[in-house]
């Protein structure tokens, strides 16, 4: 595979994000869609766990994607048919999702199925970065140890496939922390980072769509149930909170992420964009999943007034995946500031915390009042973080507009 037919980007290059890596993302929002609902059937912390694994995996081959897109123009030649044909395999997987770990009566083994193009997305991946260094053995040589840890992590899946319940969801985690720390372990010299601005705006439109999620979940959750005030003002509080999310990584932690990114030059650049982006941006994702799922269940116990009374309060699993979603998501959004400008954002860290530990008590909270707290909480956050911080958050705006 030639390089000269991989269009490589060079780092003087304003390369930015193609509509082909666009639409390779919408495969992979279906394959959240998958995820939150794979959940939703299975609505324990078992089924939570299933979930959480399943992302870690389909976060592993985006970022994969991601940081080919930094060092091949994906929109040219060879490239854009090695995407196309990763695309396919992703969506078979997506598809496969619900029967990941428990195969449904008749047709093909799906949980088979599943690690076989999970590997093949992997492969696929591989070969078209090993194209792209050819004439980089650094490059090269951190691609191939990369290997080295995929291969006993996709046996692992494979082997999973034969178990059931807890036994199948520790070996995913098994699977999942060999490929994870080999990555990890080896370092960031040798990985190409030319294009900063293209990577940070990659991870940014990834957020976007797992905040959409969120918002599909609103509807997911009411269907075909009838509207009501309730419902209305509801649907507001939800989408008050998908709204206050956004901000809280937009506003700034965006903003600053990117521009600490573009200083770094060479192993440190990689090194901080394995860092905050590989790493401490699938804890975002996941509580960003995690609170869909909370909104989906939350409106369903709000619509449905057959099954459910109005004043009916969230319970269990469905009401600790909206708190704790929202939790890791302030942490995370909390370590990226540690990692990037070496602080913690400590009232974030504390509402983070607050709303773990009121946990129980919401539980006792009408369903609708407990979504009006939640948004009231985020919006309070981001207010008093614009007025607090407002000269501090004036300057980023100013330095990075």
């Amino acid at each position: 595979m030639p390089t000269t037919r991989l269009h490589l980007v060079s780092a003087e290059e304003d390369h930015r994000v193609s509509t082909i890596e666009l639409f390779f993302d919408l495969v992979f929002v279906y394959a959240i869609t998958q995820t939150t609902q794979l959940m939703a059937d299975h609505l324990s912390p078992l089924g939570v766990g299933q979930g959480l694994a399943m992302l870690a995996v389909l976060w592993w081959c985006w970022c994969s994607y991601a940081w080919l897109g930094t060092t091949i123009h994906v929109d040219h030649g060879i490239a854009r048919l090695a995407m196309f044909g990763a695309m396919t395999v992703m969506f078979l997987v997506s598809l496969t999702i619900p029967e990941a770990f428990v195969d449904h009566p008749g047709g093909l083994f799906a949980p088979g199925l599943f690690v076989g193009c999970y590997a093949l997305v992997r492969l696929l991946h591989l070969v078209a970065y090993l194209g792209a260094a050819q004439r980089d053995p650094g490059l090269r040589r951190v691609l191939l140890k990369m290997f080295v840890g995929l291969l006993p992590s996709v046996v692992l899946l494979a082997v999973s496939t034969a178990l059931t319940g807890p036994w199948q969801l520790g070996l995913w985690v098994v699977a999942l922390l060999v490929d994870y720390l080999n990555v990890y372990l080896t370092g960031p010299d040798g990985w190409r980072l030319n294009s900063p601005a293209h990577f940070a705006e990659r991870f940014g439109l990834i957020v976007i769509i797992a905040l959409g999620e969120s918002i599909v979940a609103i509807g997911i959750g009411i269907g075909a149930l009838p509207m009501s005030w309730l419902v209305a003002g509801a649907a507001v509080c939800g989408l008050t909170l998908a709204a206050g999310m956004w901000w809280a990584y937009f506003d700034v932690v965006a903003r600053v992420s990117e521009h600490r990114l573009t200083q770094a030059t060479g192993v440190e650049r990689a090194k901080l964009a394995t860092d905050s982006y590989t790493f401490l941006h699938l804890p975002l994702i996941a509580g960003i999943v995690l609170v869909a799922l909370g909104l989906k269940k939350a409106f369903l116990s709000i619509a449905d007034t057959e099954n459910h009374t109005p004043g009916e309060a969230l319970h269990g699993v469905p009401i600790w995946t909206l708190t704790g979603g929202l939790a890791l998501y302030l942490i995370a959004l909390s370590s990226l500031r540690k990692r990037n400008l070496g602080s913690w954002n400590h009232q974030r860290l504390v509402v983070g915390v607050l709303l773990v530990a009121a946990t129980p008590l919401l539980e006792h909270v009408p369903a609708a009042v407990l979504l009006l707290i939640i948004a009231g909480l985020v919006l309070g956050l981001v207010t008093f973080e614009r007025f607090r911080f407002a000269e501090w958050r004036r300057q980023v705006h100013t330095a990075h507009s």
